[in-house]
């Protein structure tokens, strides 16, 4: 893997989930929790997931408007390195979550147009990422992991000052066509490397971040 790009595989599930990234060289796993998805899984199934996760992979938790309650149960119940919040969350709460469990926050921001980009602006004081994600279609019910993509041109050349990933529809065919369009120096992929919803497969994953480690050696 290209120093110069990181990987975050999100969605994982079993130890060999968990393995397959490892060695792919992805920087980051995510675990899901949100009932409505696929990939989600309970706090003691990502709690000896994340025991036994090699040192230096990252651990992130995907929530979606989760309350103090299910944060306090989670964070207390699987050693974390980041919270990701996906959902509808205020840049008050992402504050709230940060001083709460002093833990680094990604937050999830969906783009579809220009406008969107205003609403991403508005979290760039108060988390310490942004993941720049497809806005999801008003009939979904996942706000992410839908295998959807948007228009990349719209962040062509954008800089921000806070780390942020690029998601949304990516694969191993077009992840290295969708850095070089944004210049992202990292992506996230759920669906994108998966043989069924919920289920990864490690050759995808070992494609897609081979294909982000070459796009990151041309640029």
């Amino acid at each position: 893997m290209s120093p110069d790009i990181a990987v975050k595989i999100c969605g994982l599930a079993t130890p060999a989930d968990v393995a397959a990234t490892a060695a792919a060289g992805a920087v980051y796993c995510g675990f899901v929790f949100f009932a409505k998805s696929p990939r989600n899984i309970s706090f003691d199934a990502a709690a000896a997931l994340a025991v036994d996760a090699p040192v230096g992979l990252a651990k992130v938790a995907l929530t979606v408007n989760a309350d103090d309650a299910f944060l306090d149960a989670l964070v207390a119940k699987v050693p974390l390195d980041m919270l990701q919040l996906h959902g509808s969350e205020s840049p008050a709460r992402v504050t709230e979550v940060k001083a709460r469990y002093g833990l680094p926050v990604m937050k999830a921001v969906g783009v579809a147009d220009a406008a969107d980009l205003v609403v991403l602006d508005s979290y760039l004081t108060v988390a310490d990422q942004i993941l720049v994600d497809a806005k999801p279609p008003r009939t979904a019910e996942l706000p992410g992991g839908n295998g959807l993509s948007f228009d990349w041109r719209l962040i062509a050349g954008r800089r921000w000052p806070v780390p942020w990933m690029l998601a949304g529809g990516l694969t191993p065919d077009n992840v290295a066509e969708a850095i070089r369009v944004t210049g992202a120096r990292q992506v996230d992929v759920s669906s994108g490397v998966e043989s069924a919803p919920g289920i990864k497969d490690a050759h995808k994953i070992a494609t897609f971040c081979r294909a982000a480690a070459g796009a990151g050696v041309r640029r």
